[in-house]
């Protein structure tokens, strides 16, 4: 019986099941009583009567509060009539009655399940559907992109604003962000792509093929930016009293803050290393390489490092740039007074090999700083002309971000030493700390945020290279299986291997939602293997430990 000719009922005209003896607009009857249940009204009406004729005039309002119904006393010329006693009503015990409504539901659903809808009321009805959002597709390697099924290959959503407006400033947020949930993460992707991921050696061959597991959720993001800031505790730089108000409050509500970001070790040129090829100190690194010379004898070890003494690593030393090159994709550094008008420092600027570096005390004034630069510590790069090419100084970058096609799709931006938030002054009398620091970002973030590479599938990450070593905020904590390093001597006293303490480091993207704090504990090396994840790279060095975990996919979830 379908909709238009079901019955209707007669008090307000809502259509009816033929089964239905209520209707549920007006509660009105519909249909004529069951025999069983007229049967039973029947008796009860009688027994009724019975009880009414019994009844001694005043019984009803004069009976005493012991007087039981059907113990009647005679009345003139009436004579008395007793009845059996009615038994009280009574609830059953309190485990029966839950027994009794489990069996009624149980019955119930037998009963609903065996019924059939078709040519009923609930079978007129319309279809429901239920849209759900549509799974974000897997993002390849510019050279096999795979973005959203709504979006072309490769590009993420167009419908991002021209540019990325500032927020106002506002009061600084309070101390405890609750961290965002995440999804749980199992083994770390490792790469994308039809293709297998590249493996240098000297600089351009193919190696080895990217390890397996790889995640099919990360977005189609093809240009990542590194801003390294230098020498401050996570407190210093993200925490509510922290003078870095553009960064700590304004980028801060724009993007996902990782809380438990870790550097790897001390001191700045050791961590940067570690970014560039997951390569873990060497002495030397460990102090800013005081002496320009090569790792000797730069045997291979566990992990892909390489063992000895010295500051260079050579040729066969795999790096990212190298990687990048190999998949025909693009890098470049950004050095803030390394090659610019009035710089004493040309492109890919070092010392002679063997020769001290008067930059490598952080004490030392001058603006460029070697050790902050480490693309200069691979042989692989600095013997070639893409070092010249790309090791560049600050004023690339307008220019390269004037279309998505001139931006690398790595760039590595290091503010020099008057504004790269050390504590310690470039030049004495000269303003130190995070105030110079957050001006640099409050010129250079606009003009990336700003550009078609960052709308059409940028990420931005800011981070400081260590946490200091030593005085009233000094941290040496570490996360995420951090190594025993070959080249250095293990702790004193069984203790665990040190780290570079924990610095923080802040995600935007188009992809990212804004004022988000993830838990999840990640390192330098992390942050190294999620770029190779985003190319299609293989892991290299430490990078490729089991308990090194990419940023999660869930943090890429705008």
């Amino acid at each position: 019986m379908g909709f238009d000719d079901a019955e209707r009922c007669g008090g307000c005209g809502s259509p009816l099941d033929q089964r239905q003896r209520y209707c549920v607009s007006c509660g009105q009857r519909a249909g004529s009583r069951s025999s069983l249940l007229a049967e039973l009204l029947s008796r009860v009406r009688r027994r009724n009567e019975a009880l009414d004729g019994t009844l001694v005039d005043g019984a009803t309002s004069g009976a005493g509060a012991g007087s039981q119904l059907g113990h009647t006393q005679p009345g003139p010329g009436r004579p008395a009539r007793t009845l059996p006693p009615m038994p009280a009503l009574r609830l059953p015990p309190a485990r029966v009655s839950a027994l009794l409504v489990l069996v009624f539901l149980g019955f119930g659903v037998l009963l609903g399940g065996s019924s059939h809808v078709n040519g009923t009321l609930a079978a007129s009805a319309g279809r429901l559907n239920v849209v759900l959002p549509r799974a974000t597709a897997a993002a390849g390697p510019p050279s096999s992109p795979a973005g959203p099924a709504s979006a072309p290959a490769g590009e993420p959503p167009e419908s991002e604003p021209a540019g990325t407006p500032e927020p106002a400033e506002a009061a600084p947020p309070s101390s405890g962000k609750p961290p965002t949930t995440r999804a749980p993460t199992t083994e770390a992707p490792a790469t994308k792509g039809s293709s297998p991921a590249s493996s240098l050696g000297t600089g351009g061959g193919r190696g080895g093929s990217a390890p397996a597991g790889a995640t099919s959720k990360l977005p189609p993001i093809r240009h990542v930016f590194v801003i390294m800031l230098s020498s401050q505790p996570y407190a210093a730089v993200f925490g509510p009293a922290s003078p870095a108000h553009y960064l700590s409050q304004t980028l801060e509500r724009r993007g996902t803050l990782l809380v438990r970001y870790d550097a790897v070790a001390h001191e700045q040129l050791a961590d940067g290393l570690a970014i560039l090829s997951g390569q873990g100190p060497t002495a030397e690194t460990a102090a800013n390489c005081p002496t320009y010379g090569d790792i000797a004898p730069a045997t291979p070890g566990g992990h892909e490092q390489v063992l000895g003494d010295g500051c260079v690593y050579p040729r066969s030393t795999q790096t990212l740039p190298g990687q990048l090159i190999a998949r025909r994709l693009t890098w470049r550094a950004y050095v803030q007074g390394l090659a610019e008008a009035g710089a004493q420092t040309a492109p890919c600027g070092h010392p002679g090999l063997g020769t001290a570096d008067p930059t490598a005390q952080s004490t030392s004034e001058g603006q460029y700083a070697t050790f902050r630069n480490p693309f200069v510590y691979f042989h692989s790069l600095i013997d070639s002309p893409s070092c010249v090419a790309n090791d560049a100084g600050l004023d690339r970058l307008g220019p390269d971000l004037s279309s998505a096609a001139r931006t690398p799709s790595f760039s590595y931006i290091v503010p020099d030493r008057c504004h790269d938030g050390n504590p310690v002054p470039c030049a004495p009398g000269a303003p130190a700390g995070l105030a110079p620091a957050d001006g640099f970002l409050a010129k250079v973030v606009p003009q990336i945020t700003g550009s078609k590479a960052y709308r059409n599938g940028g990420l931005l990450v800011i981070t400081v290279d260590q946490a200091p070593s030593g005085g009233e905020f000094g941290d040496s904590s570490s996360c995420c299986g951090q190594p025993q390093y070959p080249n250095l001597p293990p702790p004193a006293g069984g203790l665990s291997p040190r780290g570079g303490g924990t610095v923080g480091a802040l995600l935007l993207s188009p992809f990212i939602k804004g004022a988000a704090t993830s838990q999840e504990p990640y390192s330098h090396f992390s942050l190294l293997r999620t770029i190779e994840d985003l190319f299609g790279l293989k892991h290299l060095g430490y990078a490729g430990l089991p308990q090194v975990k990419p940023f999660e996919a869930s943090i890429f979830s705008r």
